[in-house]
């Protein structure tokens, strides 16, 4: 075992550590050539701290990409945002969207592995004290934030030897090791869910079909109804962000659509703002109840969670409560499964926005007294797994989060 400290370790320049630091390219055409398939176009929407998002990837196909070849990512190389609020996060490139391509909101850095293990470097430069120095450089310079391709070959890299560094990089990716199995597992258990809600309500193959008659379309005993028939459906709102009294120090949850959008399952365990009992009085927000579906309702629409508390959301949300708690899961389903029939039905010029009252005249069709029973047993047992293995990765993520600096301040034997 090797005790770390400070002075076991030398601090060089990253711009000479490194094969290739440098932003990437945004094909000419923009968004219009883009394709459904091809070497895939990494964005900065892509790019988070410690992860990677896939959700919104985009593609190009083989003739431009040959176009954009001194852009082209490779194996183990490390993607930092350098423009606008996403400046500043950092990832290591995932193998399996390979060949790909960086627009120039990314850059690539690409160590010398010799010299700097790539994993190390992420850690290192996601960690806070480079977290804070990254962001207080980008919004030095004007009035958009940016990292300068010299301002990162300036960053100046702790460097214990390389053995060392593969030791700490092993360390804090066991963790996410941990996360990620989680993740999967939560995908696997979602995917069950909605399996289960098709199988049954869409295909019509539930337990006894064989000996129901379809009527129009419908199985007997099944009642169509609308959506005003069978929940309450409640807006949110903001409250000033120029009254402090309305923000510091508050303690009731608020949810806005990013809160959903970047969550990885339905699941949501905690929000990035919290406001104020006067804050809630004052504004247009509504406390709405325990495991209430959350549904984002303009620009990004149709995303959905549930929460096990109390909260309030912004006005991007319908906030839709049942009638009755034998239905919550089969109404949550029923709506996943018809998020382009949502989208039809959202309009504005700015955005597009599906209005409380467009969405309560939807149809939705009710089934048998018994079997939303049985589904609403079996999605609720799904979701409950979903919600423990949350909470196990946010204890891993916190767990990480709290060793990372000292291992990267040499305070920890390895």
């Amino acid at each position: 075992m090797l005790a770390i400290t400070k002075t076991n370790w030398t601090h060089k320049k990253l711009g000479d550590i490194c094969k290739k630091i440098g932003s990437g390219i945004t094909p000419r055409g923009g968004e219009a050539v883009y394709s459904n398939s091809g070497a895939t176009l990494i964005r900065s929407q892509n790019v988070y701290n410690n992860d990677f998002h896939y959700e919104g990837l985009a593609y190009i196909n083989d003739e431009i990409a040959d176009k954009m070849k001194s852009v082209q990512v490779q194996e183990k190389d490390v993607l930092l945002n350098i423009t606008g609020d996403s400046v500043a996060r950092c990832s290591i490139v995932p193998e399996s969207i390979l060949p790909a391509r960086v627009n120039q909101h990314v850059s690539i850095i690409r160590p010398q592995e010799a010299k700097l293990n790539p994993h190390f470097l992420m850690y290192y430069l996601v960690s806070p004290y480079m977290q804070k120095y990254m962001l207080s450089l980008a919004g030095s310079g004007g009035t958009r934030k940016a990292l300068t391709k010299s301002m990162i070959e300036d960053f100046s890299v702790p460097i214990p030897n390389i053995e060392t560094q593969t030791r700490i990089a092993s360390i804090l990716s066991a963790y996410d090791d941990l996360i990620e199995n989680n993740r999967r597992r939560i995908q696997l258990l979602e995917g069950s869910a909605r399996l289960l809600y098709r199988e049954c309500f869409v295909h019509l193959r539930f337990p006894g079909h064989e000996h129901v008659k379809i009527i129009d379309g419908v199985p007997e005993g099944w009642e169509k109804k609308k959506i005003a028939d069978v929940c309450e459906t409640v807006g949110g709102g903001t409250p000033s962000t120029k009254n402090p009294e309305y923000w510091l120090n508050g303690n009731i949850t608020w949810i806005t659509p990013t809160d959903v959008t970047r969550n990885d399952s339905l699941a949501l365990l905690q929000s990035e703002r919290k406001i104020t009992l006067s804050g809630l009085k004052k504004s247009s927000a509504k406390l709405v109840p325990p495991f209430t579906i959350l549904m984002t309702s303009r620009a990004s629409i149709g995303y959905f969670a549930l929460m096990a508390e109390e909260v309030c959301t912004n006005q991007g949300f319908i906030n839709i409560i049942p009638n009755s708690n034998t239905m919550s899961m089969y109404i949550l389903y029923n709506l996943m499964n018809r998020v382009d029939e949502i989208l039809l039905h959202a309009s504005g010029s700015t955005y597009k926005e599906i209005s409380k009252g467009e969405f309560r005249t939807f149809d939705i069709i009710i089934p048998s007294k018994n079997l939303l029973g049985q589904f609403e047993e079996q999605a609720w047992l799904l979701h409950t797994q979903v919600r423990n293995l949350k909470k196990q990765q946010l204890n891993l993520q916190q767990a990480r989060d709290l060793l990372l600096p000292k291992l990267m301040n040499g305070k920890i034997e390895v």
